[in-house]
C-alpha cells in the first residue's frame, strides 16, 4: 500500500487522503519525497524504517545510559534491537519505526528538559519535545499515548511543579497540532472495522510483556537518576505499560488495539531489561550464567526468529505469493472477483488485466478514483458482469468479509451461489483463492 500511495501524484495523493487513510498521510507524503529522490524499489521502501529503528536503538541506549549507567544503556540498546517485534517492523515500509524513533527521542529530550539548569536552554528542550510529539502524532495518532506515560513518570518522580506545568504546555501544543487529523480520521473509522482484539493473543501478550518488565524491575540495582527521584523504572515501566493498556481499555468500546500501533512501548521493555542485565552483571557469581543465557537468547533471536522474520512466510499478507497464485489460477478470459473489494490491494502490483483476466466488479482503478482499492460497480452491474463469464476466480479473505459486508458483496456471493459451482480451492496465507464454473460441472 505504501509503495502505491507514494507513487501517486501529489493531487491524487491529497485527494485520496481526504476520503481515506488520512492517519498515514504524513508518512505517505514523506515516502513520496523519498521515492522522488531515489526510486530504488523495495530498498527505498524499507530503508527509512531501517535507519529510523537504528536511531531508536541509539536513543534507547542514550536514555538507559543517562538513567542507569553506561553498561545498562548499552545492554538496553542491544536488547531493543533483538526484540522480535522491533526486528519485524525494522524491515517493513510502514510508519511504525519512524514513530518509535520519535517517541524515544521525545523521552531523551524529556530527561534533558528535566535536568538542564539554564532557563533558555530548558525552553528549547521543551519546544523540541513539543515538536517531536506533534510530528510523531501526525505520523500516527496513537503516538500521543506516550505523552501519558511521560506524565505518569513525572508525577511518580515528584518533580517540581514548574517542570510538570512545562510538560503539560508542551503536550497541549502537540495535541492541538494533531487534533485536526484526529477529527478527520474519526470520519474514516470504517477502515479499522477489521480489528478484533483477542484475549488469547493481544491481552495475553500485553500481560506477558508487563510481567517480564516487572521481573526486570525487581532485579535492577539503584542508580543515580538524571532527574531527582526519576529512576529508570519510574520512566520505563509507564512507557511499557500505559500506551498498550490505554488502547486495550479503549477497545472495550471500539476495537482499536493492534500491537504495532504502540510499538514504541517496546523501548520501555528494553530499558528495564538493560537495567536488569546490569544488576546481574554486578554479581560475579552470576556472570557466567548471564553470559550463557544472553548468548542463547541472542542466538534464538538472530538465527531462527530473525531468519523467519526475513522470510515471506512471516508476512500476514505475502502479496507477491498471493498475486502469483492468482495469476497461475487465472486463464485468459476468466473473471476475477475480490471479496471484499478491499482485497484488491493484493493485485496492485499486477492487475488481472495484465495476464488476461477481467476484474468483474471494478468501476475505476485506485489511482483514477483517488481511493485505496478503487471503486466498484452497482450491485446489478456486478451481477450482470459475473453472468457474462463462464469461469470466475474468487480472491477472498474470510475475516474481512464479515466486517465489510454491503450490497455489492452480497450481490457477488448471491450470484455465485445461484449460478456457479466451486471447483477448486487454494489457500495462500490469509487469502483463499476459489475457482467457480458456470453450471453444475467442473
Amino acid at each position: 500500500m505504501t509503495y502505491d500511495m507514494a507513487h501517486r501524484t501529489l493531487p491524487d495523493l491529497w485527494g485520496t487522503l481526504g476520503d481515506t487513510d488520512a492517519v498515514h498521510g504524513l508518512y505517505y507524503l514523506f515516502m513520496h519525497g523519498v521515492f522522488h529522490l531515489w526510486d530504488g524499489g523495495l530498498l527505498t521502501l524499507r530503508l527509512p524504517s531501517v535507519l529510523a529503528m537504528a536511531c531508536a536503538a541509539m536513543g534507547v541506549a542514550a536514555v538507559g545510559r543517562r538513567l542507569a549507567g553506561p553498561r545498562a544503556g548499552l545492554a538496553a540498546g542491544v536488547v531493543f534491537t533483538l526484540l522480535p517485534t522491533v526486528q519485524r517492523y525494522t524491515q517493513e515500509g510502514r510508519s511504525y519505526a519512524l514513530v518509535t524513533a520519535l517517541v524515544v527521542g521525545e523521552t531523551w529530550i524529556l530527561l534533558r528538559a528535566c535536568t538542564d539548569q539554564g532557563r533558555h536552554r530548558r525552553r528549547g528542550w521543551w519546544a523540541g519535545y513539543a515538536a517531536l510529539a506533534a510530528v510523531s502524532g501526525l505520523l500516527h495518532e496513537f503516538a500521543l499515548l506516550a505523552l501519558v506515560a511521560h506524565g505518569v513518570a513525572l508525577l511518580a518522580a515528584r518533580l517540581p511543579r514548574a517542570l510538570v506545568v512545562a510538560w503539560a504546555a508542551s503536550c497541549c501544543c502537540a495535541v492541538v497540532t494533531v487534533t485536526p487529523l484526529v477529527l478527520l480520521s474519526l470520519r474514516q473509522s470504517r477502515q479499522v472495522a477489521w480489528i478484533d482484539v483477542s484475549v488469547s493473543g493481544d491481552v495475553l501478550g500485553f500481560v506477558l510483556n508487563t510481567v517480564v518488565g516487572l521481573a526486570c524491575l525487581a532485579v535492577r540495582r539503584p542508580a543515580s537518576a538524571a532527574c531527582p527521584g526519576a529512576g529508570l523504572g519510574t520512566l520505563a515501566l509507564p512507557l511499557l505499560v500505559m500506551p498498550p493498556a490505554l488502547l486495550l481499555l479503549a477497545s472495550a468500546f471500539k476495537p482499536l488495539y493492534v500491537d504495532r500501533y504502540v510499538l514504541y512501548a517496546q523501548a520501555g521493555l528494553a530499558l528495564l531489561a538493560g537495567a536488569a542485565f546490569d544488576a546481574l552483571w554486578m554479581s560475579l557469581r552470576a556472570r557466567a550464567v548471564l553470559l550463557l543465557a544472553t548468548s542463547a537468547a541472542a542466538l534464538i533471536a538472530l538465527v531462527p526468529v530473525g531468519t523467519h522474520l526475513r522470510s515471506s512466510e512471516s508476512r500476514s499478507d505475502d502479496v507477491a505469493a498471493i498475486g502469483r497464485a492468482v495469476r497461475q489460477t487465472t486463464a485468459p478470459g476468466d473473471g476475477v472477483l475480490f471479496l471484499p473489494g478491499s482485497r484488491r490491494v493484493w493485485s496492485l502490483q499486477q492487475e488481472p488485466s495484465s495476464y488476461g483476466g477481467q476484474d468483474l466488479a471494478l468501476s475505476a482503478s485506485p489511482t483514477a478514483s483517488r481511493t485505496l482499492y478503487g471503486t466498484e460497480l452497482p450491485p446489478a452491474d456486478i451481477r450482470r458482469r459475473i453472468l457474462d463469464v463462464s469461469r470466475v476466480v474468487v480472491v477472498r479473505e474470510p475475516t474481512r468479509e464479515r466486517h465489510e459486508m454491503n450490497a455489492r458483496e452480497e450481490a457477488k456471493k448471491a450470484t455465485l451461489r445461484a449460478y456457479f459451482t466451486r471447483c477448486a480451492h487454494t489457500a495462500v496465507d490469509t487469502a483463499h483463492i476459489d475457482v467457480y464454473v458456470r453450471g453444475g460441472h467442473c
